[in-house]
């Protein structure tokens, strides 16, 4: 590999011309000189939490819908075959149903108290810093 791309992109000073910030600093700033950067951060990483907890939570209930799906086809289509005919097929469809269902619930509840535990999170930033707080509500 060349040596070359292993190091970072840097500032190069030149007389009268603006300078575009390195790679690595494009949108960030300095936390040492900017406290209210370091909460603005904070925020957006819970955000960012919050949004994929309720991804987690609308897989949840695909999966949940799924099974609810199969079984309404079986019962609307339940004339054309005989239960005791076809019982070796409905059994394992019925377990994998059963399975889908207790999956589906488990991802729902688990975004629920993910999404709880970052509502507090967020509380607790708007409380402790009052400039953040306008923001978000």
């Amino acid at each position: 590999m060349n040596p070359s791309l292993k190091k970072p992109i840097s500032l190069q000073k030149s007389e009268g011309a603006a300078v575009a910030p390195a790679l690595g600093d494009v949108g960030r700033s300095d936390s040492k000189t900017d406290p209210d950067a370091v909460i603005i951060d904070e925020a957006k990483l819970v955000l960012a939490e919050k949004r994929t907890a309720m991804a987690l939570m609308r897989t949840g209930i695909a999966v949940f819908a799924v099974p609810l799906s199969v079984l309404s086809l079986l019962i609307a289509t339940s004339r054309y075959y005989d239960v005791v005919h076809v019982l070796h097929l409905i059994l394992p469809l019925a377990v994998l149903c059963v399975a889908l269902l207790v999956l589906g619930t488990h991802l729902v509840v688990r975004a629920l108290r993910q999404l709880r535990n970052y509502d507090r999170l967020i509380h607790r930033l708007k409380t402790q810093h009052s400039k953040i707080g306008k923001f978000l509500k």
